[in-house]
């Protein structure tokens, strides 16, 4: 521990504790702008400045440590002189359309200059970059609103691995952007959007889909289809005032109709839908796999009434449910794609039944209904104008809208969220398992996959107290477990204490960590959960911002509530999992399966 004394009162921390991070504890207020808790800490920007008795120069609080019989002044004359100075000339080359910028009032450089008190701004002059980049189908970025502080820098390459962003230049000419000044659509962005949840101002932001919406509402020919992700409707809610975690399904499903969707269909109807068929491709891939090692024969394999592959599967198999991790894999590891699920994500799943199965029902022309999907996360606006989401010409999800986008639009309507009264999803496309609800938080598409697999092999429930596998629990960014098949039933008896090792991961970091293991042929696993994003979808790059350690932990436990108040919690038991394959998918993995539901994946060159 060490003392100090800051604005006159003796304060004892931990040795190792910054200046800023002292301040917090205590209650004092020192402005930032660059810094982010667990993301940035460079003291780039210098609004965080204090004076520090005996030092000649004003410190950077957010990257100076307290130290033994520090006297510390946070608001002297000289540090509030400085802190104006340094706001004038971040607004000296800032553009002044505060109030048609799509951060008005959820700004941080907005909020500094709340702290600061500035009355006016002196400096005027040349701005230093004013190029916009609308080359990414997911993210718009604008250089003249960029302030520098190079958060995005810091989670692209740090956080996620991926290491598009950095500082180009020099001096006044100083911009953020990739190499070889390529445009953001042509390098290797996953399009995940962590750069812009921890952007400060509008520099970076989703690429709207909020005015085709509208367009498509207002159409009377058309029949627009909405859907929504787990993550959605435990955090849709902060965006009105509601504390984080707070589950707002019923008000969301209100909401759409209110908006004017003719269906209100659920995500997590497809969720179970991908557990059925991505439990089932495990199971393939396991038993063929056993069988080319020369552990069972060609007549137990056709036993399990699956099909026997003429060569050995890549295992361990990993999950496709996030494109920003697909588009990953497909730029950095794209000779371990034969490791990837061949199912499609579950939002894209829904649209090809909407398309195909739900048209059938309701007599629609497929190229006359316009599927929307609200999700957490800005990578599915690139993934649905990927060419290999189309069936019988036309694709799958016509618009993603992020839970930012769609509260947008909620507000723009004058729709009164806080007293909405619930209202159900639609059927027979809306009805969901607690297993599809954890496909929001890392390890959740793991754990789900469990108790389906374990059940159809053994007959019996996952052995774990609440069906909760507890090591797939949690926000640490690689989990692992462990678990034994014990009497299975009899088509399986060959894998009778079998143990199968899993993992998953969240972040793009993670997945490097367990891509390399297979690389060097030291993978012990079997399967492999992979989220895009820190946490898994529940801070996916279109929630609210910010999204905190404590914000993420909130969701979470909102998205476990929701499980563990359903009746049903297994994806296998969902009834209208059931009669979709008796009626007219037939079985998983069957030929219209493969049509509807699966895909391909593209190599990618790293740029």
């Amino acid at each position: 521990m060490v003392n100090i004394t800051m604005n006159r009162k003796r304060i004892t921390v931990p040795q190792g504790t910054t200046i800023l991070e002292a301040a917090k504890k205590n209650h004092i207020k020192i402005p930032h702008l660059c810094y982010l808790e667990d993301v940035h800490e460079s003291g780039s920007c210098r609004v965080c400045v204090v004076e520090v008795e005996g030092m000649k120069n004003l410190q950077a609080s957010c990257i100076t440590q307290a130290a033994e019989g520090m006297v510390i002044d946070t608001n002297s004359q000289r540090v509030r002189s400085a802190r104006k100075i340094l706001y004038e000339l971040l607004l000296s080359d800032h553009p002044k359309d505060c109030l048609v910028c799509g951060r008005n009032n959820h700004c941080e450089l907005q909020e500094l200059g709340e702290l600061v008190q500035l009355e006016e701004s002196r400096f005027d002059g040349v701005h230093s970059k004013s190029h916009r980049d609308l080359s990414s189908y997911a993210i718009e970025k604008d250089d003249e609103k960029c302030i520098l502080c190079r958060r995005c820098v810091t989670v692209c390459n740090e956080i996620q691995g991926v290491g598009i962003f950095n500082v180009q230049n020099r001096g006044f000419g100083s911009s953020i952007g990739g190499g070889m000044e390529l445009p953001l659509g042509d390098t290797t962005c996953t399009n995940c959007g962590q750069c812009v949840t921890v952007c400060p101002v509008g520099a970076l932001k989703e690429k709207d889909a909020t005015q085709n919406v509208w367009e498509a509402l207002k159409n009377p020919d058309v029949e627009v289809v909405v859907q929504t992700a787990p993550a959605v409707r435990v955090a849709l809610g902060e965006e009105f005032g509601m504390p984080a975690g707070s589950n707002v399904t019923g008000k969301m499903a209100r909401a759409l109709d209110d908006l004017g969707f003719n269906h209100v269909f659920d995500t997590n109807f497809a969720a179970d839908l991908t557990i059925i068929e991505e439990g089932t491709e495990l199971l393939l891939r396991l038993v063929n796999h056993l069988h080319h090692q020369g552990a069972i024969t060609a007549e137990q394999v056709e036993k399990t009434g699956l099909p026997l592959l003429e060569e050995a599967p890549a295992l361990p198999m990993i999950t496709s449910c996030s494109p920003g991790w697909i588009k990953f894999a497909e730029h950095t590891y794209p000779e371990q794609l034969k490791h990837l699920s061949t199912c499609k994500s579950p939002h894209m799943m829904l649209g090809a039944l909407v398309k195909d199965y739900y048209a059938k029902q309701i007599n629609k022309d497929p190229k006359d209904i316009f599927v929307v999907s609200i999700m957490p996360c800005t990578a599915k606006k690139y993934e649905i104008e990927r060419p290999e989401m189309m069936n019988g010409g036309t694709r799958n999800v016509d618009a993603v809208l992020t839970t930012r986008e769609m509260a947008k639009m909620i507000k723009d309507a004058g729709i009164d969220f806080i007293t909405l009264e619930d209202r159900e999803f639609d059927n027979p496309l809306g009805i969901s398992t607690g297993a599809a609800d954890i496909f929001g938080v890392t390890g959740g598409v793991m754990e789900a996959a469990l108790r389906t697999v374990y059940e159809l092999v053994t007959g019996r429930e996952i052995p774990f107290d609440k069906l909760r596998v507890e090591p797939m629990k949690g926000l640490d960014r690689i989990k692992t477990a462990t678990l034994t098949i014990k009497d299975p039933i009899e088509t399986y008896q060959f894998l009778d204490g079998v143990e199968v090792s899993v993992a998953t991961t969240s972040g793009l970091l993670g997945a490097v960590t367990l891509l390399d293991e297979i690389e060097d042929n030291a993978s012990p696993h079997v399967f492999i959960e992979v989220m895009g994003c820190p946490g898994g979808c529940i801070s996916g790059g279109g929630q609210p911002r910010m999204t905190t350690q404590h914000i993420r932990e909130m969701r979470m436990q909102g998205l476990y509530r929701e499980d563990e108040a359903k009746v049903l919690r297994k994806s296998h038991e969902n009834p209208f999992i059931t009669e979709i394959y008796e009626k007219y998918l037939e079985k998983p993995l069957g030929h219209l399966s493969h049509e509807l539901l699966h895909t391909t994946y593209v190599p990618r060159q790293k740029r």
